[in-house]
């Protein structure tokens, strides 16, 4: 038992170097967007080189003290050769990287404990109500499967105890049948948490491929962060150029139209798909739309802001704009959003330069507790 709590403490002081690693580089793992590829059901994949764990080394027995030896000074103690030149096989050790597992829930903890991101506190009664069985109880009747054998054997002993059949030196104890007990159990009704993401992004021909990596990377922590506070999610993925299809995680990210930009079309989608599927009294709702900033016309950025207004406003707990720099785009359309809902707290509006502006930009969207 000494052992199990020995290596128990050697463990969870593992794990602070590990949380320890990742805190302090926490900016190199989110921009360069390595462990949205190492992530397991579950867990993350992470990789950390050169943990220095300490522990003794044993050296040769009657070598002599420091500095004492064969030799003279200034002679070197090593060979020419340095390690890992040239182009024979060496012997010298390379740089070992230790890949870690690491749950979601954990690095959520760290992403909000280094950005100090506010739990979110859920809007209204934004509840689904699920089904739990646990046991509440003990019974005099029941399903074999379910007896108690502790109770059982007690209350045997007390009847014998109190029969007087009961001797200590032969201590043989006989259930009958109105010694036995029963676990019993019923269903509860337990509220649970719920929330759907609904991701949005501009697939037009002036989003590239390292627009769409930023939008790939940003999304992965949002969604870590959003899977922490709530029991229950759910995710969908809108695309739009001119016109707007709802499409799987996959096709999300990789798929690239050549028509121009009508954003109204992904709004009224998600309207659509927000009504049909997810009663707002039941659910906490994200909107995030990722673009470039261009926007087919100024009707069509007022035909958005009446969406906004009229339907995705109420229903969500805010709504979320990012907009990611590309050699085409204007930006204008972060600039209307600005001005219109400048003094409305439900809108949170981002400009992405580069990977190294996704930091900034989750903090900006996850920083109200909304």
């Amino acid at each position: 038992m000494a052992t199990q709590h020995k290596i128990e403490g050697d463990h969870a002081r593992f794990r602070e170097i590990v949380r320890g690693r990742i805190r302090k580089e926490l900016r190199k793992f989110i921009t360069k967007g390595e462990l949205v590829a190492r992530k397991g059901k579950g867990t993350v994949s992470i990789p950390l080189p050169q943990i220095d764990i300490p522990r003794f080394k044993f050296g040769q027995k009657q070598t002599g003290g420091v500095g004492q030896g064969d030799g003279e000074v200034g002679q070197s103690l090593g060979g020419d050769e340095s390690p890992g030149q040239g182009g024979e096989a060496g012997d010298k050790p390379g740089e070992h990287v230790l890949e870690v597992d690491v749950s979601l829930k954990e690095l959520a903890e760290i992403l909000g404990e280094e950005l100090e991101l506010p739990n979110i506190q859920p809007k209204g009664k934004h509840t689904v109500l699920t089904e739990r069985s646990r046991y509440v109880g003990i019974r005099n009747v029941g399903p074999e499967s379910l007896r108690h054998f502790k109770r059982t054997f007690k209350h045997a002993l007390l009847r014998q105890i109190a029969s007087g059949q009961y001797d200590p030196l032969n201590p043989v104890i006989v259930p009958e049948r109105e010694d036995r007990r029963y676990r019993s159990w019923e269903v509860r009704p337990i509220p649970e948490n719920s929330a759907v993401i609904v991701y949005m992004m501009d697939v037009s021909g002036s989003m590239g491929d390292e627009q769409k990596e930023i939008v790939r990377i940003e999304s992965f922590w949002i969604d870590t962060w959003l899977r922490s506070q709530y029991k229950n999610i759910h995710s969908v993925y809108i695309v739009h150029d001119a016109e707007a299809k709802e499409v799987d995680e996959h096709t999300f990210y990789h798929l690239r139209e050549s028509g121009g930009t009508k954003i109204s079309t992904a709004y009224e989608l998600c309207t659509r798909i927000v009504k049909e599927r997810f009663n707002p009294a039941e659910w906490n709702i994200y909107p995030f739309h990722f673009s470039d900033g261009d926007n087919w016309g100024a009707d069509d950025t007022e035909a958005c802001f009446k969406i906004l207004d009229e339907h995705l406003l109420p229903a969500s707990n805010m709504f979320c704009y990012g907009q990611v720099r590309s050699a085409y785009g204007s930006g204008k359309f972060k600039d209307d959003l600005d001005q219109r809902y400048a003094n409305d707290e439900r809108v949170v509006t981002s400009d992405i330069a580069s990977v190294e502006g996704i930091l900034t930009s989750i903090r900006e969207f996850l920083g109200k507790g909304r």
